[in-house]
């Protein structure tokens, strides 16, 4: 099998994928065509299908897996398929492992640092916070393990939410080293529990898509709700302590208009933010770069607002 990881330009693809997303459109000339993504464990790549009723194109719908027959083009940057025959496989033509993007780094490694950093807290009740979510709940803790951090935008992947996590809890315990001010268990639980709502927001692999709540409510309330829960059933947990767990939460997005129900009013709110958006940022750069054949100037990218350029290797 031909992983995306592996295309590039000018290439010729006949190989089985998941369709992971499927729309049509129509040209500024009002001719039909098809958006189409498709995914393998290394990653997606947009495809289109310029001429859906032909021959070769048969009927198949998202989360179908299609043996796909095209070439590999680009524009903008970005490498896009050119389908030109379509079938969709039945099951036993493939491997569905083939198909989910998992993280490149050890689960297992990276949830027991995560858990050596509750073990090290002091204050005794976010300790006991931090493990009725990842020592006791059995059920949140496989759906931790298992959750992308992001629809598209940065860790995509299985195990995603676990890495961006713990990259954000790293990077806070720099913060804590530098700036002897914050306050070191607060932050580090706010690190671990910034991101916990997206166990409920998105759906598992191979959907991986906004949930009705998630649509809703979102990641950032609904982990608020998930940390109140948690909350009452520590007898004699702080009011005050809570409330700025749960304003770290409430404000790790930074700004009203990146969906922040609140501005940071704490510092470790506000360290919170600093290290979510370097990890995010960075993660999302790291992607577009690995994703692309491109050298020199890779053209303007909105999530960055900004005309990218892949660094020359010495």
């Amino acid at each position: 099998m031909k992983f995306i990881k592996e295309y590039k330009e000018g290439d010729r693809v006949f190989d089985i994928y998941l369709c992971k997303h499927k729309q049509s459109a129509v040209t500024k000339n009002g001719k039909a065509y098809e958006n189409v993504t498709l995914q393998d464990k290394t990653g997606t790549v947009d495809a289109k299908i310029w001429d859906p009723n032909s021959a070769g194109i048969e009927d198949f719908d998202a989360l179908d897996y299609v043996e796909v027959y095209g070439d590999v083009t680009s524009f903008q940057g970005s490498l896009q398929v050119n389908i030109k025959r379509a079938r969709r496989c039945k099951e036993g033509e493939y491997e569905p492992a083939n198909y989910l993007p998992v993280t490149k780094k050890d689960v297992p490694t990276m949830y027991k640092e995560l858990l050596r950093y509750i073990g090290g807290m002091q204050d005794t009740y976010l300790k006991k916070l931090m493990e009725a979510f990842f020592v006791e709940d059995e059920a949140f803790i496989a759906a931790f393990q298992k959750s992308s951090a992001a629809k598209s935008v940065h860790h995509g992947f299985m195990g995603g939410l676990l890495e961006h996590t713990l990259s954000v809890v790293k990077l806070c315990d720099y913060y804590c080293k530098t700036y002897p001010l914050l306050k070191r268990d607060l932050l580090l639980a706010a690190a671990m529990c910034h991101d916990i709502g997206k166990t409920k927001e998105l759906s598992l692999f191979p959907q991986n898509d906004y949930t009705d709540d998630g649509q809703l409510l979102g990641h950032i309330v609904m982990g608020v709700e998930m940390i109140g829960e948690k909350v009452k059933q520590i007898p004699g947990f702080p009011k005050v302590l809570e409330s700025e767990l749960k304003h770290c939460i409430l404000a790790h997005h930074g700004e009203y208009e990146y969906g922040s129900p609140k501005k940071p009013a704490i510092m470790e709110a506000l360290a919170l933010n600093l290290a979510d958006n370097t990890d995010a940022k960075l993660e999302t750069f790291t992607e577009i770069l690995e994703g692309t054949t491109e050298t020199g100037w890779l053209g303007f990218n909105r999530l960055f607002e900004s005309n990218l350029r892949m660094t020359r290797m010495e």
